[in-house]
């Protein structure tokens, strides 16, 4: 990493560190991306949960791990090389040798008509099967005659893996942020949520925290579903608030997918720091999940955990393809995220109820509140001024404060910290 780098770009860095192991929901891929992270992240707790494990209404599948897997066709043409990009394969194809027709093999082979330049990543976790993924292209140019088809991977009892950070903070209540790790070669939709919790993570460890913060690092589904079933009753009394991290490095546009609750404190925070950021940004449903949201919003879970994203996955042409490679992330889209999130975090943080402690309007002149020159910026703080002092009853907090008067939350909490200074504001 190159001295003097920006945040964008260290990050940037990480993910291209990340492209080339092939990940999936078990396996070494796995294990080599977690230990990467805690490189990062000192004291990053690694878990193994063996094959066969009940969680909730899931199973822990049996390990899957491959190292090569090729298709050559009828004049020993190589057609596919899982060695030269990993998408080639189909996620946890079981393991083959065999010699077979066209006819025979089209029907273990994916490609996408509408994208004929760009191989697809396909996946079959709960039932054997084996394949090869190429772009349409070379599948059109297929000739009758007999191809030979080598899969080299294993299929057996082992376990999952996962990454877990507490960091702990003045209070026992938490913090909850969650990112996948078990997706092959693509970068937004995979390693852009790594790197950017991991940055997060380190700002968490480095800056005074009101909030004890959980950051789990899990393969997707399956993860969630075996971590919620180890951790269910201490995330229920202790999160106040969480966020699913997931496709946040291109720079189109931002998006929010809200908790199914809808009004949740990571809901409200998500939504003022992305009309300051990105007044255009896409606001989606909670119909329209499809991450981790679904397991951390499911009845009888109901954690107030949203997400907040770039490029939204399945709403960009690149979405589970080729396409989706180092050029689609950058470093201004990886910081951009992290900046939105990180002003989440700190609205999370200083986030209280306050209610005014002097009857009727204090006199601020007397505490050097009060500017001695009337101008239009000086104006409209000192109206913001009384407005939050107006409303701060013992109530609301402070973003709903923010909101009823139509004021910036990050301008409401320095104003709202210097008129506790002086006396004017309390807070339990």
């Amino acid at each position: 990493m190159k001295s003097g780098a920006t945040l964008g770009e260290q990050m940037h860095a990480f993910v291209s560190t990340l492209f080339p192991i092939c990940r999936s929901i078990t396996g070494a891929g796995v294990r080599a991306t977690l230990s990467a992270i805690s490189e990062h992240l000192p004291g990053l707790e690694i878990h193994s949960v063996p094959s066969g494990t009940r969680s909730f209404d899931w199973t822990v599948p049996d390990e899957w791990n491959i190292s090569s897997a090729r298709l050559t066709g009828p004049d020993g043409q190589k057609i596919v090389d899982f060695a030269d990009h990993n998408l080639h394969v189909l996620g946890y194809s079981e393991p083959i040798d065999c010699v077979l027709s066209l006819e025979e093999l089209q029907p273990h082979l994916y490609s996408l008509p509408d994208q004929p330049e760009l191989i697809p990543y396909v996946t079959s976790y709960y039932q054997r099967r084996w394949g090869f993924c190429l772009t349409h292209a070379q599948r059109q140019r297929l000739v009758p005659g007999e191809y030979r088809a080598v899969i080299r991977s294993t299929l057996a009892p082992g376990c999952l893996n996962y990454g877990e950070l507490i960091v702990h903070g003045a209070s026992e209540q938490e913090v909850f942020l969650s990112t996948y790790v078990c997706h092959p070669s693509m970068a937004n939709n995979e390693l852009s949520g790594p790197a950017v919790t991991t940055w997060l993570a380190k700002w968490v460890r480095s800056a005074p925290r009101r909030y004890t913060y959980r950051i789990i690092f899990i393969p997707e589904t399956i993860g969630s579903i075996v971590y919620l079933s180890r951790n269910l009753a201490t995330m229920k009394a202790n999160i106040i608030a969480g966020f699913n991290i997931s496709c946040v490095g291109d720079e189109r546009c931002y998006s929010f997918l809200p908790s199914r609750n809808g009004s949740t404190l990571s809901d409200r925070v998500a939504i003022h720091v992305l009309e300051a950021t990105d007044p255009a940004y896409i606001r989606y449903s909670f119909l329209d999940r499809g991450s981790d949201e679904r397991q951390y919003c499911a009845p009888g879970i109901d954690l107030p955990v949203s997400s907040l994203m770039r490029s939204k996955y399945g709403e960009y042409p690149e979405y589970h393809t080729s396409g989706d490679d180092l050029k689609l992330v950058t470093p201004l889209g990886l910081e951009g995220a992290y900046s939105a999130l990180r002003q989440c975090l700190e609205l999370i943080e200083s986030n209280r109820v306050y209610r005014a402690s002097v009857l009727c309007e204090p006199q601020l002149g007397k505490r050097g509140l009060y500017p001695t020159i009337s101008t239009k910026s000086s104006t409209a703080k000192v109206q913001t001024m009384m407005n939050l002092l107006a409303y701060c009853d013992g109530r609301a907090d402070l973003l709903e404060v923010a909101k009823t008067i139509g004021a910036a939350p990050l301008e409401c909490v320095g104003i709202a910290e210097e008129l506790a200074r002086h006396g004017l504001l309390e807070s339990d």
